[in-house]
């Protein structure tokens, strides 16, 4: 093929996990033909990057080539744009940040402390002594329904 009639094609890097091979999209709008609505259409092309210079999210552009591999036709002309990726150490994010426990947490513990305490003692649980109250009226009850039907 003439290199006059080679296709150039412009789009992002959004795969670069081969070796030697990035996923290019190119995306662009067309107008459908009949509603007359704009369509999204997307063009993905698998690209020969024998340096392994792409990065994820990177404008390239890319031109037709002999085919390298079964779906590979397409090679990097060049890196038009780098992605844009802000400068930040993670010991800056640590430092800003701010870790507060959830009371939630804290309050699960406690009272599996409290119940081994509860199982030691055998008493002195406010809830305990409510129980052994709740039992003692019942029964009285009872009795006193007992006395009224003869």
């Amino acid at each position: 093929m003439a290199r006059t009639m080679r296709k150039v094609r412009v789009g992002s890097v959004v795969r670069t996990s081969r070796e030697k091979t990035a996923t290019v999209e190119m995306v662009w709008k067309q107008r459908h033909r009949l509603y007359r609505k704009q369509m999204r259409r997307v063009a993905r092309f698998q690209v020969h990057d024998p340096e392994n210079q792409c990065k994820l999210g990177d404008l390239v552009r890319i031109e037709e080539t002999r085919p390298i591999s079964k779906t590979k036709h397409w090679r990097i002309l060049e890196i038009l744009q780098r992605r844009q990726v802000a400068d930040v150490a993670p010991i800056e994010l640590e430092s800003d940040a701010v870790i507060e426990e959830p009371e939630n947490e804290a309050t699960q513990d406690a009272p599996e402390a409290s119940v081994a305490e509860d199982a030691d003692d055998g008493a002195g649980d406010e809830e305990g002594q409510e129980d052994d109250q709740v039992q003692d009226t019942e029964p009285q009850e009872n009795e006193n329904e007992e006395d009224a039907r003869p």
